[in-house]
């Protein structure tokens, strides 16, 4: 995917704090925003229906999720500190990318942005 990834200030800042919200348990959220030919920009965020929470996996029912084209994926959290997917989180991909905050989440160095096969993507926060 050759496309840049942008996300806005708000987002990053809401995904850090939900995360610290729910630590030690791992957080859940929808990424929203657009896509075009050449950038992705991610303008919000939303609690999925009927999220679950554990020590170690966040889940929500995909049949659950009404049709909103403005989603573009999911955010969770890793409270172990790990910055890269696991298996589970490869095959359980929604969307266009993946965004992970490892803990402490304090920061955009604590958060890495995967496209579907996995491989880091480059993006800015606005």
């Amino acid at each position: 995917m050759g496309k840049k990834v942008f996300v806005e200030r708000a987002v990053v800042d809401s995904i850090l704090s939900y995360a610290q919200m729910f630590h030690p348990r791992e957080s859940i959220l929808l990424l929203k925003g657009k896509i075009d030919k050449k950038k992705i920009v991610v303008t919000d965020v939303q609690i999925p229906p009927l999220a679950t929470h554990g020590s170690t996996f966040s889940g929500f029912p995909l049949s659950r999720l009404p049709i909103d084209f403005s989603v573009i994926g999911v955010a969770h959290s890793h409270p172990s500190g790990a910055l890269r997917p696991s298996v589970t989180d490869l095959n359980k991909f929604y969307g266009r990318i993946m965004l992970i905050t490892a803990y402490p989440y304090q920061s955009e160095q604590n958060i890495i942005i995967l496209d579907r096969k996995g491989k880091p993507l480059k993006y800015a926060v606005i």
